[in-house]
């Protein structure tokens, strides 16, 4: 999909470098939402597939496709797959439970009737005798004490109440790679159909998890790439496997916090953005970032600060899920979302650095080292990297340079996903030996580039084909 004819002339001090995903909901169930979130500062739009139906998704991608070519506008679209998430059944009226107690847990029990907690998951193949098992949030702890004929026994930890359909945590237990469950295969396909740029796993454990669904996705066909979610114990004893072979990884902070402390998650979201920047993995802070602008719309400073802080340590994307998708100000969220992040970019002084995150360099990273290097010893106004892949301008952000960098590529695909990484500005261009050379010379023209700008230019020898980046150009317009 070309659309570089149609693409807002925004001035290039004032590109984003830390991106935007919002999720989409009933309080954007509209192409005219869809289309102002874009315009307020959406890079990349989830889909929550453990809410909706295949039909309703589908509605909100085509809307999408439509609001991001009539605003010139790549953008990335993001299937979130629900996972393993383990609930209480439904029984009727709350459970009250006191430090001390026992009780029990099996699927599909009649709790009337059996005095059995109900399940939606058969887990008593999969715990063992010792381990957590957390209800509500983590508002009631347990330990499992027996597992026998499907029936899981509990000792409470501390008082609470219970009611139906709450969410279950395991921090200890090992699925073995058994993460992937019917509904995600099912809503996988359907998500190939719909031609989506990123497929999120949930209650990822191990980087087998991703060299499996990435299996899935190339048997059938699709494009994809991989966001890894980092919300378990497991995830985060394995995190820096998961983040080499993952294509994206999602600090994904509310169950990350049952699943391990609060206190550990500010501390795990650093080492995480740290660990992408070392892998080229590009990273996203999500979950409450904006949380009372659900219901109100201003947000708390400490919100402010959470934000800030996600931008200064160099994340990729900062995301928004209720706000956006359930809230009463979604446009609005997405505005001061914007704001503070162009705030922070322009009087931050603070540079940060991760230590140890330099593994053999290969040929392409070095070249894209030079060629920050040199845009930054000239005063560049831009970096333009031609790419088929979206590897170079990958590496190439993992500099995290404040020097704007454009991408241009003959790929749609390559242009929707590239438009949630840091510091790229993506363009769909055909295939051409002078695509770095019509691009700029077109954005000068419409003034994001200026007379005297001087301009770094990567490209390879062949257009089009991955892997052949060798060239360096400075160019003075």
């Amino acid at each position: 999909m070309d659309i570089t004819g149609r693409t807002p002339n925004v001035p290039i001090k004032d590109f984003k470098r830390t991106k935007i995903i919002v999720t989409v909901g009933p309080s954007t169930d509209s192409y005219k939402s869809v289309l102002a979130m874009l315009k307020a500062g959406a890079n990349g739009f989830r889909l929550n597939f453990s809410h909706g139906d295949h039909q309703s998704h589908a509605k909100f991608v085509k809307w999408i496709r439509k609001a991001s070519k009539e605003y010139g506008k790549p953008v990335a679209i993001i299937q979130d797959l629900q996972g393993p998430k383990i609930r209480v059944g439904d029984f009727d009226g709350i459970i009250n439970i006191r430090t001390g107690q026992s009780f029990r847990f099996k699927k599909g029990a009649d709790y009337l009737r059996d005095d059995i907690i109900p399940l939606q998951y058969d887990i008593s193949k999969k715990v063992k005798r010792g381990e957590q098992l957390l209800l509500f949030d983590g508002r009631i702890r347990t330990v499992i004490t027996s597992v026998k004929d499907g029936v899981v026994h509990v000792r409470a930890q501390n008082d609470g109440v219970l009611v139906k359909r709450k969410g279950i945590n395991l921090p200890d237990t090992d699925f073995k790679g058994d993460i992937i469950t019917k509904k995600d295969r099912s809503d996988i396909t359907a998500g190939v159909d719909m031609d989506l740029d990123y497929v999120a796993l949930s209650f990822v454990q191990h980087s087998s998890d991703i060299t499996k669904i990435r299996n899935i996705l190339k048997s059938l066909g699709s494009k994809a790439k991989v966001i890894a979610k980092i919300e378990t114990k497991s995830a985060v004893e394995n995190v820096e496997g998961i983040i080499e072979e993952a294509d994206m990884v999602m600090v994904a902070r509310g169950d990350l916090a049952i699943e391990t402390q609060p206190e550990s998650v500010p501390v795990m979201q650093r080492k995480i953005i740290g660990l992408g920047i070392k892998y080229d993995t590009p990273s996203i802070v999500a979950t409450q970032m904006l949380a009372s602008m659900t219901e109100v719309p201003e947000p708390t400073r400490a919100e402010v600060s959470d934000i800030a802080t996600a931008v200064v340590l160099g994340a990729d994307c900062v995301m928004l899920s209720d706000e956006t998708a359930s809230g009463k100000y979604p446009i609005q969220s997405v505005e001061i979302m914007k704001r503070v992040i162009l705030h922070v970019q322009r009087e931050n002084p603070v540079s940060v650095s991760f230590d140890n995150l330099n593994p053999e360099t290969p040929l392409s990273s070095a070249i894209c080292d030079v060629v920050i290097k040199l845009a930054n010893d000239l005063d560049a106004r831009a970096i333009v990297a031609e790419t088929q892949s979206g590897n170079t301008a990958l590496q190439i952000a993992a500099g995290r340079s404040d020097i704007p960098l454009i991408a241009v590529t003959a790929n749609s695909h390559t242009a929707q996903q590239l438009a949630v990484v840091y510091g790229v500005k993506s363009y769909n261009r055909p295939a051409d030996k002078l695509a770095a050379t019509k691009l700029t010379n077109w954005l000068h023209s419409n003034k994001v580039l200026k007379k005297h700008d001087i301009v770094v230019t990567v490209s390879g020898k062949y257009p089009g084909v991955v892997g052949t980046t060798d060239t360096i150009k400075v160019r003075v317009l």
